[in-house]
């Protein structure tokens, strides 16, 4: 289930200053918001782009570095604690980091090793850099920014591991969006006639049959069922006449929610949609799937039918207005079909958050 680095643990008056992450002086969420979700676990790379460069990648309005060494992956404040230049602009050499500034070297752990100007000294943990707390899981690095513990809380997708299934992790979305609105884009079916009807939809298939939301100790879950079918265009010919589909939404507040299709034959399609939150509306969309049928099928077409469905998604939510997903459902109109939407609006508020 991939490496755990457990490190930084949720800072308290005897945490030293070196191992804080507190709000962000210019932070995109509402006072209160930003430690609510500073508490969750997010993605911040896709495994499989990390090479020898570190890599700078952004998470509720704090930038941090992500780089491999020989024995794990570490993600840390994208800063150096000397002067402040970032790590990303350095290299990673004998498995320590190097800032670009001075040459001051950093293990996995952050502990500063070496000050070339100073050779003989010591370094004290004044030096240290901010390590996070991280792990590989379904094909992604995640940390958290205030983690109770260091020990990752992160939904269990169990079929990743289980070789009846193929396992695919598509390429990273960054949107320019907030991460509520992409998730209820996610969930909401009544939108696939109109902006999937090149990919999988028919606009002259748009009634949305009534479907049923239970809450779980988890979040939600929604199950829907219709004659939409989820086979792209090309491929319609292999579904049986009068097939039923049937989609279940789990839907795990505040920014995760995962889609079970059910296909002929047995089949079994499961996306995790993680809406990672980069700030308040800037989105970086992750996407591990997993499936038991085609599993030895090109990678190639999977990305590209997720791309197209990915870009048509894209770009109703970074029009949408407000940018901000209003939590308070008289702020907008809503129709039966939107009982997903209004469902995950309550479960934000639930949390804590304000919006």
């Amino acid at each position: 289930m991939g490496q755990v680095t457990a490190l930084a643990p949720r800072a308290s008056s005897d945490t030293p200053y070196w191992a804080r992450l507190s709000r962000p002086r210019e932070c995109s969420y509402p006072e209160g918001d930003w430690e609510i979700l500073a508490a969750h676990w997010f993605p911040v790379a896709r495994s499989e782009d990390l090479g020898e460069q570190p890599v700078q990648t952004k998470l509720l309005d704090v930038k941090l570095v992500v780089y491999r060494t020989s024995d794990r992956i570490v993600v840390a404040r994208d800063l150096c604690p000397h002067r402040g230049v970032p790590l990303s602009m350095g290299w990673v050499e004998h498995d320590e980091i190097v800032c670009p500034y001075h040459g001051l070297r950093f293990a996995s752990d952050g502990k500063c090793t070496r000050i070339p100007a100073q050779p003989s000294v010591v370094p004290s943990d004044r030096f240290r850099a901010s390590v996070l707390p991280s792990v590989e899981r379904y094909g992604l690095v995640w940390t958290c920014l205030d983690s109770v513990d260091g020990l990752p809380k992160i939904t269990a997708f169990p079929e990743w591991d289980d070789a009846g299934f193929q396992q695919i992790t598509c390429p990273p979305v960054p949107m320019q969006a907030a991460p509520g609105r992409q998730i209820e884009g996610f969930i909401d079916v009544a939108h696939f006639a109109w902006v999937h009807d090149k990919a999988f939809a028919d606009r002259d298939n748009s009634v949305v049959p009534l479907y049923s939301t239970r809450t779980t100790e988890y979040g939600f879950q929604s199950e829907y069922i219709s004659n939409v079918s989820n086979l792209p265009k090309a491929l319609r010919h292999r579904e049986p006449e009068g097939f039923t589909w049937r989609r279940v939404f789990d839907v795990y507040p505040p920014f995760m929610a995962i889609l079970t299709v059910h296909f002929p034959e047995d089949g079994k399609l499961r996306i995790m949609n993680v809406a990672s939150p980069a700030s308040a509306r800037e989105t970086v969309l992750y996407v591990p799937l997993v499936r038991n049928f085609d599993t030895t099928g090109s990678l190639e077409d999977v990305y590209a039918f997720n791309a197209q469905i990915f870009a048509e998604d894209q770009a109703i939510v970074e029009a949408q207005c407000p940018e901000d997903l209003p939590l308070d459902t008289e702020q907008e109109a809503h129709f039966a079909a939107d009982r997903s939407s209004v469902a995950y609006r309550r479960a934000l508020r639930e949390l804590g958050l304000t919006g």
